[in-house]
């Protein structure tokens, strides 16, 4: 997410962290493996957590998201996608062994959940703020695209390939514009995007509060699987 190392050396980091700390049959994904309880060292206070708890080796799920924005960063939009899956509170109370076994309110994001047996995939501490404002974070930014930057607005998806696309009610200020991104195998292989029928070549809505409707179009190329 910072930008350090090449782009060969930043999948590899993130293809061996994926190895260790995604638990697809828990639906977890790990702050650390394994926990500090054996070991002499000492990391600091998250030693003072129980083994499988917070960032003592469970999920500590603002780094799950920030794990989730790497990949988006990286173009994985599989693998991206697949971990908000497993970051989203829906997903663990699907039956009612998912919500005999996640235990606490699957409307709101959990600070962390148990990795450790018996508690595996049990929330931890919800209505947390912090991991919820993240959570957005990856969804409208990392995923459907959207950055601001002053009064420019990029839209830079990173959508599943059978996601035809999605529309945006966006208001600046005082002024709505209405964004329609669409996933297409025509043109030349690169993002289009027009503003009230008008081609914007640098690819950025420039917003202007004029009080009126606006309507915008973006084209991407087609997802690939990879």
């Amino acid at each position: 997410m910072g930008g350090a190392g090449a782009d060969k050396g930043q999948r590899q980091a993130m293809g061996a962290g994926r190895g260790h700390w995604v638990r697809r049959d828990a639906g977890i994904i790990q702050l650390l493996e394994p926990p500090f309880d054996q070991s002499p060292l000492n990391p600091g206070y998250i030693k003072g957590y129980v083994p499988g708890v917070r960032e003592n080796g469970g999920q500590y799920t603002h780094a799950a998201i920030w794990a989730a924005m790497a990949f988006a960063a990286l173009g994985d939009r599989q693998r991206a996608w697949e971990l908000l899956a497993m970051i989203n509170p829906v997903n663990h109370a699907r039956s009612p062994e998912g919500v005999a076994t996640y235990k606490v309110e699957p409307y709101v994001v959990a600070a962390d959940v148990y990795a450790l047996s018996p508690h595996i995939g049990r929330g931890g501490w919800t209505w947390y703020t912090g991991s919820a404002g993240w959570m957005y974070r990856l969804i409208v930014e990392s995923l459907l695209g959207l950055r601001l930057e002053i009064d420019k607005l990029h839209v830079v998806p990173c959508l599943p390939a059978d996601w035809k696309g999605f529309t945006i009610h966006y208001r600046y200020r005082e002024t709505v514009y209405h964004v329609t991104v669409l996933q297409t195998r025509t043109g030349n292989g690169e993002t289009s995007m027009s503003v009230d029928g008008i081609e914007q070549h640098d690819k950025a809505i420039h917003l202007v509060d004029d009080r009126r409707e606006h309507l915008v179009e973006v084209h991407v190329p087609v997802a690939e699987v990879n």
